[in-house]
């Protein structure tokens, strides 16, 4: 008699998710540590951040279209693959900002395949027929919480490495690499979920996701996605530079903390946002998008007084509402979506979602005509706005 289980068709891919988001977090807690040893300036630093923002573009809006026509699997494999290129650059290219550059594009472009392709794979294969036991917000919780944990965990493992390994230029990125070899044996034996089709038609008219000019989509999804990694980028890359001078040498560690701190609390809440869904009729992102104006008021303190605890307490409730919201949004996503443009219209959501990565960037570029604490007052107000935004299209629409 056989007694071996079966592994979950999901978790065959989920790997993939998990090493790619790793690879795409990992250079985050470092940017002190190029500051330091590299010479780069903090706008440039910052800069390399954008990198991946840019790269993010293409793997989130173009990689969904690819994989609606020659499957998930390949395009799954390819992202894994770009991540290993990307930290092969990372690692070697400390001095050359141009071979960092490059590495944090492909890092993005990595990353977007993840979220695109990922996370659609993932919930179709938390689905009949590949599980019958999965609950209805299992689509969405699942990709979710294996890219929060790869981003927390990458960011984790490589500022410890950093602050206290061997080769810290260096051994994050072998960490990463190494990782992405071992779970491409069991990638490849992951189901594909989307037949491969011969299609008679441009491949541009693919990447038309007419699901965006949904009314549910532009009043309520829209205006909260921006906050979802807005969240993220003021909690591990603004509030670290804050306060680094009350830190001297334990920067980069502190600026680790702070990325695992709020990404751990992401997770921590991910799981609870059907309940909170429950609980509010449907408002889990309000609810979310409210713990974000707390955080923002917190960081406006941190501002101010330049507490590394007040810092951490507001990693904590940015994490919280970065949890939140990822999960509400990608709940929306799947409910208003078809099988047909579930990976597009994800793409587009993550697309919105990192716009605000960008917030460091800018942020660093007014600080010259502005301080943080006055920048910080405005994005309140401005989430504050869009938190009435949302609250009012989901009690409208």
């Amino acid at each position: 008699m056989n007694f071996r289980r079966t592994v979950p068709a999901w978790q065959l891919a989920a790997p993939a998710l998990f090493v790619m988001a790793w690879g795409g977090n990992h250079f985050t807690p470092l940017l002190h540590m190029y500051e330091s040893l590299g010479h780069y300036s903090a706008l440039m630093a910052d800069l390399f951040l954008g990198f991946y923002v840019v790269g993010l573009i293409p793997g989130l809006l173009v990689a969904g279209a690819l994989s609606d026509r020659y499957g998930r699997k390949p395009l799954s494999v390819a992202g894994v693959a770009i991540g290993i290129v990307a930290s092969l650059l990372l690692g070697l290219g400390f001095f050359s900002g141009v071979s960092l550059s490059l590495g944090r594009f492909l890092a993005g472009l990595s990353v977007g395949v993840a979220m695109s392709v990922g996370t659609a794979w993932l919930k179709e294969l938390s689905s009949a027929p590949f599980d019958r036991q999965a609950d209805r917000t299992a689509g969405a919780r699942r990709p979710a919480l294996t890219l929060t944990v790869g981003f927390g965990l990458g960011a984790g493992v490589a500022g410890a490495l950093a602050q206290w390994g061997p080769m810290p230029t260096l051994s994050p990125y072998l960490v990463h690499i190494l990782l992405s070899l071992l779970v491409l044996p069991r990638l490849l034996r992951a189901p594909e979920t989307v037949p491969r089709f011969r299609s008679h038609r441009p491949f541009w008219q693919d990447l038309a996701v007419p699901l965006a000019g949904h009314r549910r989509f532009v009043r309520v999804i829209a205006p909260s996605a921006p906050w979802v990694f807005g969240a993220a980028a003021i909690a591990y890359a603004i509030m670290p530079k804050l306060v680094e001078d009350q830190l001297g040498s334990l920067n980069l560690a502190f600026a680790t903390l702070l990325t695992v701190v709020t990404l751990g609390t992401g997770a921590l809440v991910q799981p609870l946002v059907a309940r909170i869904n429950l609980v509010t009729k449907g408002r889990a992102l309000v609810v979310g998008m409210s713990i974000m104006l707390l955080g923002l008021l917190l960081s406006i303190a941190t501002a101010i007084v330049l507490s590394p605890v007040l810092a951490l307490a507001t990693a904590i409730t940015l994490g919280a509402s970065y949890g939140i919201c990822v999960v509400a949004g990608l709940v929306e996503i799947q409910r208003i979506s078809t099988p047909a443009d579930l990976a597009g219209i994800t793409g587009v959501y993550y697309s919105l979602t990192y716009v605000g990565f960008l917030l460091p960037v800018l942020f660093a570029w007014l600080n010259s005509v502005a301080s943080y604490a006055a920048l910080m007052s405005l994005l309140a107000a401005v989430c504050a706005g869009c938190l009435a935004t949302v609250a009012y299209g989901i009690r409208r629409v």
